[in-house]
């Protein structure tokens, strides 16, 4: 079922992301063109979103070729765009490139279509700096596989309107997928903000000797449940592709983390990153975790959720969401802070920070104002959430 107000869309860009995106659109009934800069691209992404409707085919409500007949593809920029009433730019992950995208889509479009970008990393505000409407410019954020991934971040910059994530919002519910609010532009957004200690917490403490990637990834996986372990994850996305998001955003980087990027280790990608690919791969064993400090990387994650939640970017729910449907956490974040104990994780980032002086150790005012105000977790009644059968209950 398609929304009111938005019956065309156009993506911009043909890769993974952004045939995904044309894809579910398509799906969801919408007429969608897809274009990108060289028809060669554009022709694989159609081919791709074949073979992908192909598999789908039992689970479509209609046949695929009626599907495909919602997709035209081109490589004209402005014939793309001319009706489209939602833009989704998924461009590769440079401002330049983004910024020259948004001053030729407000020259191609008119003022009521909305105009979104898919980045993972890049600030909306700076991307919609260039256009003398940044109202309309958001952020919509897909995970990969845009077809098999439920959630989609809903961005707002600094201009953004209250009516265009609104639009948003709508226009995400209706390809069936889950939204989440991100009211302040933030650097990492919400999931990886909270994905960013996940990784860079274990590969610190390989880098001082505290740990090895095998009993790290063992002890996050066999011990606390999550899905992949960090270093493991790493390796699936892309070294550098955490290397470079810290690098914009001048944050101090793991030497591990480094030394792989530096040697062209990149992951899966490239046949070796922290596992041999073309060896044995991963190989971490349950047994493999004993010793690894769970608390210090879940509490870095905790201290950033605690940021999220008192800068006003998204509420715990939606910190939650993100992490459950986009990273496959087995719970969220703030309600696994508030089974820890707030108090304990406050005491465990003072006590890093005073034997390492590092400052992503620091706690966020927040986290130190609800332990303050006996708002620890389960325990206590209260925490990031509350709870009905707390002691004074």
């Amino acid at each position: 079922m398609t929304l009111e107000g938005i019956d065309r869309v156009a993506v911009l860009g043909a890769g993974s992301m952004g045939h995904g995106i044309a894809e579910v659109a398509a799906i969801a009934g919408y007429e969608v063109t897809m274009r990108d800069i060289d028809q060669e691209v554009v022709d694989d992404g159609y081919d791709r979103i074949r073979w992908s409707l192909e598999k789908l085919a039992d689970r479509l409500d209609e046949p695929t070729a009626a599907v495909l007949d919602r997709i035209e593809t081109t490589t004209d920029l402005e014939s793309a765009v001319a009706d489209a009433d939602l833009v989704v730019e998924a461009a590769p992950e440079s401002l330049e490139l983004k910024r020259d995208l948004f001053d030729d889509l407000e020259e191609a479009t008119t003022a009521e279509t909305l105009l979104a970008t898919n980045t993972s990393s890049l600030p909306i505000t700076e991307i919609a700096a260039t256009v003398d409407a940044p109202e309309r410019v958001l952020g919509l954020h897909f995970f990969n596989p845009p077809v098999k991934m439920d959630l989609v971040e809903v961005i707002s910059g600094a201009e953004t309107s209250d009516a265009a994530i609104e639009r948003g919002v709508d226009w995400v519910e209706s390809i069936d997928k889950t939204p989440i609010r991100v009211r302040k532009d933030v650097r990492g957004f919400v999931v990886n903000s909270i994905v960013g200690p996940f990784c860079g917490e274990p590969a610190w403490m390989v880098s001082n000797g505290d740990a090895t990637v095998r009993q790290a990834d063992a002890a996050m996986v066999h011990r606390r449940g999550y899905p992949m372990g960090p270093f493991e994850l790493a390796d699936m996305t892309g070294i550098d592709v955490g290397y470079h998001v810290r690098q914009e955003g001048d944050a101090d980087i793991p030497p591990v983390m480094a030394e792989k990027v530096q040697s062209g280790d990149l992951g899966r990608k490239s046949g070796a990153g922290y596992y041999d690919y073309e060896d044995e791969g991963v190989t971490y064993e349950r047994g493999d975790g004993e010793g690894f400090d769970t608390l210090r990387v879940e509490a870095r994650m905790i201290d950033r959720a605690a940021f999220l939640v008192g800068e006003d970017v998204a509420t715990p729910a939606a910190i939650d969401t993100g992490v459950r449907l986009g990273l496959g956490f087995p719970e969220g974040i703030c309600r696994r802070a508030d089974e820890i104990g707030l108090e304990t994780v406050l005491e465990k980032l003072e006590t890093l920070a005073a034997e390492t002086g590092a400052d992503r150790f620091e706690p966020h005012p927040t986290l130190e104002s609800l332990v303050a105000d006996g708002k620890t977790g389960t325990e206590a009644g209260e925490g990031f959430y509350e709870y009905d059968d707390g002691p004074d209950s």
